[in-house]
């Protein structure tokens, strides 16, 4: 199982699987709240331990479609973590256990600042990625 929290506790989840994916997202509201690596979960793999009703989600503002979820009490970004979605984001930083999984993909880079520079071979996309 991988173990997943908040920085202050109150909220603890598990992952009862490897996250599918990794990525990176270089959008202004991703590094503002902290959360710009990303793993993909399946909904069916998270497991709540405590502190659900902690978390609280900050709605989305056009042109952007995601929402963002913290702590309510500490502030710890968790991304999609209340997506209703079958596979969702949630930030990296929230993970406790070791993860498998690598950067596959840069994502919003025509937004990354100045300052970051990529030092991976990950694909890399001027926006969202492309679907097929």
């Amino acid at each position: 199982m991988i173990n997943g929290s908040c920085c202050c506790g109150a909220v603890k989840f598990a992952l009862l699987a490897e996250p599918s994916m990794m990525g990176t997202c270089h959008c202004s509201r991703c590094r503002k709240v902290g959360a710009s690596a990303i793993v993909f979960v399946k909904r069916t793999d998270l497991k709540w331990l405590q502190g659900k009703d902690r978390v609280t989600r900050f709605a989305p503002v056009a042109p952007y479609i995601y929402g963002r979820c913290f702590c309510e009490i500490c502030g710890t970004s968790l991304g999609e973590i209340l997506s209703e979605d079958d596979s969702f984001p949630i930030a990296a930083n929230a993970i406790d256990s070791a993860l498998e999984v690598r950067n596959q993909f840069h994502e919003f880079v025509r937004e990354k600042p100045s300052w970051y520079e990529i030092c991976d071979n990950a694909k890399q996309f001027e926006g969202l990625p492309e679907t097929p």
